[in-house]
């Protein structure tokens, strides 16, 4: 089988390594791919949202499958592109169809969805440009702090959490009026702020049935202790340890199953993952967020974890027959520590070269931000460059084989939380 891979991420890697160990796998493309896929896939030069040149080299190479890993290429309906084009229908499109990419492309429609069917999740109210005054007298009712969402896709950025009611309704004027984040703030969910702990569920399903994959909880702050800007995330441990069998009943429960089910009963065609953002508010879950593809860097902790053949996998959730195929789960542990550059989330440098990564033993490095150079030397090319991720009884050894060895790691302003898993001890 030969596979089409979309995007250039630690995700990506992730899925390319895992994907790569399916003896069905004959050979894997990745577009555009990064330093890391370069060195066990074949990088393809091509944009992932450029669906007319995804659609020539299908053609071309007699691809047989397509991945999508990011979120924009879903929401910009790559799924119906296939699906409606009579070249390319038979190739299946593993990831959601445009309708069920608003999930994640559309914060409003994703509220309304989890209302809807009765999944348990913050009180919200959205506003425009035009209520942005009802919107400030809304943030009157709540008690801070205060939620803003961007409705639309804002790379991670569109979420404010303020403490002041001034500083928030400012924000949401910024937001709505000053256009702070483009397109995707022309409409703002303001909603009821949850105090407990957060931890990502991964679903895969083939728009009927389900496969629970591991849990993870990521680190999203720049800062130790949580502290700083939001990033894409500076680290992830898998399974998350106060996520015990009985708090696991109530989420497959309360949450997953009525999604899966709301997605069937609303005529929603989706294929692929479900990642869903979760909070544990005294010892029950609420949903925070949904996101319509594997999380980053959660992918490089749960995808190690499976021991199920992924391609396998893929070409069930494709003929509508995961209920047929079995899940297996590493009992391990495993922990990923993100190394990024340094200023990121702000402005950081790029081509940098990266040394080490030979010396990396007992642990895999998943390549984030990294390309090759013209002297064939892998340098940085992203904020987030480098997710090592190691196994271990628990998620401490796994931590620690992790940081020795990003000891072995050096490019130039690096940079990495030394306190991944702080919350979880």
């Amino acid at each position: 089988m030969k596979i089409l891979l979309l995007g250039s991420g630690g995700r990506e890697h992730a899925l390319a390594w895992k994907m790569l160990q399916s003896p069905s796998c004959d050979k894997l493309f990745v577009a555009p791919g990064n330093a890391g896929t370069a060195g066990i896939a074949s990088n393809v030069n091509i944009n992932p949202l450029d669906f007319e040149s995804i659609k020539a080299f299908v053609q071309q190479e007699d691809i047989n499958m397509v991945v999508v890993g990011p979120e924009d290429p879903l929401v910009k309906g790559i799924y119906d592109y296939f699906k409606k084009d009579e070249a390319l229908k038979d190739i299946p499109v593993i990831g959601p169809s445009k309708n069920g990419a608003q999930l994640e492309g559309s914060k409003e429609f994703a509220k309304q969805f989890l209302i809807k069917n009765n999944i348990p999740t913050a009180a919200y109210d959205s506003f425009t440009k035009e209520t942005v005054e009802q919107g400030c007298e809304f943030l009157t009712t709540l008690q801070p702090p205060y939620v803003l969402k961007a409705d639309g896709l804002a790379a991670g950025k569109g979420v404010l959490i303020l403490e002041s009611l001034a500083e928030a309704q400012q924000e949401l004027r910024n937001m709505l009026v000053g256009e702070k984040f483009g397109q995707a703030s022309t409409k703002v969910v303001i909603e009821e702020f949850l105090d407990g702990i957060e931890l990502s569920c991964f679903v895969l399903t083939d728009g009927k049935s389900y496969k629970l994959l591991p849990t993870a909880k990521d680190y999203k702050r720049i800062g130790e202790g949580d502290t700083g800007l939001n990033t894409g995330g500076m680290g992830a441990v898998s399974p998350v340890p106060f996520a015990d069998a009985v708090f696991m009943e109530k989420i497959e429960t309360r949450i997953v199953k009525p999604t899966i089910e709301g997605l069937n009963s609303g005529g929603i065609e989706y294929k692929g993952f479900v990642f869903i953002g979760i909070i544990k508010v005294g010892d029950d879950p609420f949903v925070i967020e949904y996101n319509v593809r594997m999380g980053d860097p959660e992918t490089e902790v749960v995808i190690p974890r499976l021991k199920s053949d992924l391609v396998e996998l893929f070409t069930a959730v494709a003929n509508q027959e995961l209920d047929k195929v079995t899940l297996e789960i590493d009992e391990r542990s495993a922990a990923t520590i993100m190394v990024v550059s340094g200023g990121y989330p702000e402005d950081y440098g790029k081509g940098m070269i990266i040394s080490g990564l030979d010396a990396v033993e007992g642990s895999i490095a998943f390549h984030a931000g990294t390309k090759l150079d013209g002297n064939n030397n892998v340098v940085t090319s992203g904020g987030r460059v480098i997710a090592v991720t190691s196994y271990g009884k628990d998620f401490d050894e796994a931590i620690k084989k992790s940081y020795q060895n990003i000891d072995k790691l050096n490019f130039d302003k690096m940079y990495y939380r030394k306190d991944i898993g702080f919350d979880l001890r």
